[in-house]
């Protein structure tokens, strides 16, 4: 059999068994959080775009604004992200013709600071009550001085300098910003001001700590490694976690995933990478607080995630160009059923660990690596992946059941023995059951039976699959309703059993009352 083809699949089905007696924890509505970034064209010509015919009177794209609301995300991270290690937030407040253009180092590009802080605030208030900040800090080329000013501008009420300027900028009121990421990705050699993992953590703590004198309620994320394969990871935030254990909230976690050298197989199987690096994390957060001797919890803040295609961390630094571009087109993937599917499954895996990921990102939002595209001048649609996060952020509320499949397995060159079958549940308040599945099958369909005890449910409300005869479908300008989630007929339950068939290749979401 040649690397890389799936062995044949067995007939038998796959099972697992649901008990409101066991579950794993509540979903923090932050897990379906996203990512704006000042990447490419994320803000602008993606949700701001003032000469657009669908922009309000603010510049804000209504067209996205609906996809957006569509998309069911929570908190959204801002305004990095890589971007911001040489953020001054001073250039992106006041008066939009007083604000200085800068050369952003990160992505190589000219930041115009069009789009601001204000702007996010309210931008955030146009989506709807859900939508909450999560500010990230530079520690990259600043420090605390810089990060308590930021602080005091966005949240003091007034009768301080720079609470006082805000309202002199128009914005009366405080931002609120109760959750702030402290640094981005400091571990890694392409961040402008990248540190050590001592000299990260003592500025992070000295940080944490000055932030919490100003609000002692404010929720603060530490820098976890950028990645599991960089030399740094587990041991960066053992080292971070010594200092910071008893000033953070949350630790971060980052992960992207792509095929390497035509290795679908393995790439389906993405999520035993996910969980894997979740559970090293947690392990090494509860290590240390046992070494501190602490009975507090270090929760994760999953805080980047998604399929990328061609992310390259050297490219600007190694760029003899001149050219410093306005929002250039980068990292505009454009997703497959296979990368959808892929998603789900990530998604799948983030809920399954609902108990410790209390907040998640998928990076980013529009346009670069985004379910949401658009074109200048032109229309917004939802990519393949927009449907399993939006399916996920509706239907996944509650209380995460405990799921150990009994399944049929493939092989993979990275993974070794993975089960075919991916799969979690969640209990609404209501008592309603939905579970989300993936058969990573690409070649044959996979019966599922699931045995339902204490449950009290009587009906299959429905069954809704993302699955294409071409895995490589998409959803493009051209068409943009290639690829959507429909309807399975077939799916029963009965004398406690809920029976279905998963088609190979697909996204399940099937709703139980």
């Amino acid at each position: 059999m040649s690397p890389g083809t799936a062995k044949p699949v067995p007939t038998r089905p796959a099972r697992f068994t649901l008990d409101p007696s066991f579950t794993v924890g509540g979903v923090d509505p932050r897990l379906f959080g996203s990512f704006v970034e000042h990447l490419g064209r994320c803000v602008y010509t993606g949700i701001f775009e003032p000469d657009h015919p669908a922009a309000d009177e603010a510049g804000i794209r209504t067209d996205v604004l609906e996809l957006i609301r569509e998309l069911g995300v929570t908190t959204i991270r801002y305004p990095g992200g890589n971007y911001v290690s040489g953020y001054k937030w001073e250039d992106s407040v006041g008066p939009v013709e007083d604000r200085p253009h800068r050369l952003d180092l990160a992505w190589r590009s000219t930041e115009t600071n069009r789009f601001g802080l204000s702007e996010y605030i309210a931008f955030l208030k146009k989506i709807g009550p859900q939508a909450t900040p999560m500010m990230a800090i530079n520690l990259g080329t600043r420090g605390v001085a810089e990060a308590l000013e930021l602080q005091e501008y966005a949240n003091h009420p007034q009768g301080t300098a720079l609470s006082d300027l805000r309202r002199a900028h128009g914005d009366k009121d405080p931002f609120g910003i109760r959750l702030w990421c402290l640094g981005n990705e400091m571990d890694g050699h392409w961040q402008t001001g990248h540190k050590t993992a001592a000299e990260y953590g003592r500025i992070a703590a000295e940080t944490a700590r000055a932030m919490r004198q100003i609000d002692p309620s404010v929720e603060l994320v530490a820098c976890g490694s950028s990645a599991q394969w960089l030399p740094t990871f587990a041991e960066w935030e053992a080292t971070v976690l010594q200092e910071t254990y008893d000033l953070v909230d949350y630790i971060s976690l980052h992960a992207y995933y792509e095929p390497h050298d035509g290795d679908i197989d393995s790439f389906l199987a993405s999520a035993v990478d996910m969980e894997s690096v979740i559970d090293t994390v947690v392990a090494t957060c509860d290590h240390v607080g046992a070494r501190l001797k602490s009975k507090k919890k270090i929760n994760l803040s999953f805080d980047e995630w998604n399929v990328c295609y061609g992310l390259d961390l050297t490219g600007a630094e190694n760029s003899d160009s001149q050219d410093w571009p306005q929002a250039p087109r980068v990292l505009e993937n454009s997703y497959s059923v296979l990368d959808a599917v892929v998603v789900g499954s990530l998604l799948i895996a983030l809920t399954r660990h609902a108990d410790r990921v209390r907040v998640a990102c998928l990076a980013q939002l529009v346009n670069a690596i985004a379910p949401i595209m658009t074109e200048p001048g032109g229309p917004a649609w939802r990519q393949t992946t927009f449907f399993p996060f939006a399916q996920a952020s509706k239907y996944g509320r509650g209380q995460v059941l405990d799921v150990r499949v009994d399944s049929p397995t493939y092989e993979t060159q990275k993974h070794g023995e993975v089960d075919l079958l991916h799969a979690t549940a969640v209990r609404a308040e209501d008592g309603s059951v939905t579970v989300f599945a993936v058969n990573r099958s690409r070649a044959r369909s996979l019966p599922l039976h699931v045995t339902l005890n204490g449950l009290g449910l009587t009906s299959v409300v429905g069954h809704s699959a993302l699955a294409d005869a071409d895995p490589d479908a998409r959803n493009t300008l051209t068409d943009h309703d290639r690829v959507t989630p429909r309807q399975v007929s077939g799916t029963t339950l009965g004398d406690g059993t809920l029976s279905a068939v998963l088609e190979p290749l697909s996204w399940n979401v099937i709703r139980l009352a």
